[in-house]
Formats: C-alpha cells, structure tokens, sequence
C-alpha cells in the first residue's frame, strides 16, 4: 500500500462521484451495503490482481485480454509487449475498460485512460515493486516491454458480503 493520504481522497471522490452518477440498475446491485471505501479497497488489492483489460480496435472491436496488475498510489499499473495488438490498441486509443473480479467476492470495475509510464522515479518505482514481486524486472522480459498506470475517469468497488470478506481477508479499515 502505497497510496498517500491524498492518493486516497481522491480515490473516495472518483468512487463517490462513480456511483452517484451510476444507473439505477447499477445502484440496485451495488448498494450501500456492497460498497467498499478507498480505504478498504486498497487494503484488499495488494499484490498481483488478474486483471480483464478491454481495448477497440481501430475498426471499433472491442477486444478483451487478461494482464497481470498491481494497485499502486490508488491506481492499476499492468504491463504488456510493444508488439502486443493491446499495445498497438493502447498507443492509437488509450481508453480502457479495466475490471478485476475475484469471484462474487470482491470485484473494481473502472473506466479511463492507459498512460505509458515514461522513464523516471514514478517509473522507476513501479518498476521496484514488480521487481520486488516477481524477482526480476518486468523490462528484462523482452526487447520492448511498456507498462502503463489507468488514469480512472470513473470506477465502483463491489463486496457481495463486505463485512464478512473484509473480516475474512484481515481488513479493518
């Protein structure tokens, strides 16, 4: 858990904002009892999360991959291949879908932008992180390796039995 105290108000008010301006359907599921705070969630996303990454394609496809992310600073880092079709998607359209479902447990859903992360301390720092996690740099496993933070322009967090998942996983925020 990286996140500032800063990090993490700003994650409550995208949180906040998301499901008040969410469907009605929407807030039918995902009721007051089925939510989680910034708090909470970024206490349950630690380590690596599977994550379900959605791009278009440049004739307006959608298309949808699996990609291994780490919440960082109240946001997904996820990495691929420059000669990956998601990178080509991410370079020409950067707006993303990105989900992580695990189960019917707990689940983020978010909209946004991907940004490659450019070379430099923030960089360096995801890059110590993914290090430390798979005990060698992500940009050693291949010749043109891009990782890239989600910009979230709208997201909700999802606990079918919060307080039952937040005492089973050791959560007391």
């Amino acid at each position: 858990m990286l996140e500032t105290p800063d990090e993490t108000a700003a994650l409550q008010a995208l949180l906040d904002a998301s499901h008040a301006k969410a469907s009605g359907h929407l807030r039918s599921i995902i009721d007051d009892d089925r939510t989680l705070t910034a708090e909470q969630l970024v206490a349950l996303l630690t380590g690596m999360k599977v994550l379900s990454v959605a791009t278009v394609t440049a004739a307006g496809e959608p298309r949808i991959s699996a990609l291994d992310g780490h919440f960082l600073h109240g946001t997904w880092t996820f990495g691929t291949s420059g000669t990956s079709a998601k990178a080509k998607h991410l370079a020409a359209r950067p707006a993303v879908s990105v989900a992580h479902v695990d189960g019917e447990e707990l689940a983020l859903f978010s909209h946004g932008r991907a940004e490659l992360i450019e070379p430099g301390p923030d960089r360096d720092e995801v890059d110590a992180h993914w290090t430390a996690h798979y005990g060698s740099s992500p940009y050693s496993w291949g010749d043109d390796i891009r990782m890239y933070r989600l910009r979230m322009t709208w997201a909700v967090a999802y606990a079918f039995k919060r307080d039952e998942l937040l005492r089973t996983r050791g959560v007391t925020a």
